[in-house]
């Protein structure tokens, strides 16, 4: 974000990536007449929104016309689609228009570049790059519903997912909460695209278990109760604690329903569940849950009797 101080002849408020409002211009003395001059074919200023002005008379920036969206839909407005989601740190596709959130009861027509969609369900915004931004989940369900290129939309829903920033099922708890428009073809793209991810969780589990203080553990390992029962698969397994990890990556994971828990328990098997998103998100807590549940699993009485 740059923020440009105009000289003592413009005494205005300064602009936020050289784009302000014009109420801001005349607010700090700036004439009609002065602001209608400079943004001439021929001045130094162009308007890019109605009552939005870019301080330069070169063609805008993608951050310029982002910028005055949010100056023109107003305090409350929050950035979603691919321009939120590009500001979360995720490569996708942008499009010509961009999309910007208001509330349900405000009347905001879209302009020029700008889609202003109105809805019950503002989400808290967070702040990216110096914006104020969707949600991730929100703001990828909200670029998918207005992408109509099948490779683009594949390569928004999974962009975030691939690098472990959220979960398809995260993608499906959003999509069956939020408006239902548009989101049939999302439906269909997520349908069943589970195990391709798997792969991705799993780098990212195995770079954190080198970087923990802990042996190398066992990959993808199936565990059985006394009668040879299947209890669930293990993401990863260190069988001289007794400690298994548990990502829900697997077809058949480590369920955490009471019965299953107890059976495990009576094993002596210690079992640590971790949320995928939380590999990438907060990797440091996560390497210290697992020296943690390592060191308790090595003294679990029960785990000792075995």
């Amino acid at each position: 974000m740059t923020r440009t101080a105009l000289t003592p002849a413009d005494p205005h408020q300064s602009a936020l990536d050289n784009v302000v409002r014009i109420a801001d211009l005349r607010a700090a003395g700036v004439s009609n007449h002065a602001i209608a001059a400079r943004c001439r074919p021929s001045g130094s200023w162009q308007r890019i929104l109605p009552g939005i002005v870019l301080l330069s008379n070169a063609p805008p920036r993608r951050r310029h016309r982002v910028r005055a969206a949010l100056l023109y839909a107003g305090p409350e407005a929050v950035l979603t689609g691919p321009d939120a989601v590009h500001a979360h740190g995720h490569a996708v596709p942008l499009p010509e228009e961009v999309l910007v959130l208001i509330p349900s009861g405000r009347r905001l027509a879209s302009r020029n570049y700008l889609t202003v969609e109105r809805t019950t369900r503002l989400p808290p915004p967070v702040r990216r790059t110096g914006l104020l931004v969707a949600p991730l989940v929100r703001a990828t369900l909200d670029a998918a519903r207005h992408e109509r290129d099948r490779d683009r939309l594949t390569t928004l829903l999974l962009a975030p997912v691939r690098s472990g920033a959220c979960t398809i099922a995260d993608l499906r708890v959003e999509l069956n909460t939020g408006n239902q428009r548009g989101s049939a073809a999302i439906r269909a793209l997520l349908a069943g695209r589970e195990h391709e991810v798997v792969p991705v969780t799993h780098g990212l589990a195995k770079r954190i278990v080198r970087q923990a203080p802990l042996p190398p553990p066992r990959w993808q390992v199936q565990l059985h109760a006394r009668d040879g029962t299947v209890l669930g698969m293990a993401d990863a397994w260190w069988p001289e604690a007794g400690l298994a990890w548990s990502l829900g990556t697997q077809q058949h994971p480590l369920p955490t329903d009471e019965p299953t828990t107890m059976a495990l328990t009576e094993l002596g098997i210690t079992v640590m569940h971790t949320n995928p998103t939380h590999l990438r998100t907060n990797p440091d807590k996560v390497i210290a849950d697992l020296a943690a549940a390592f060191g308790y699993a090595t003294t679990n009485p029960h785990h000792n009797r075995r």
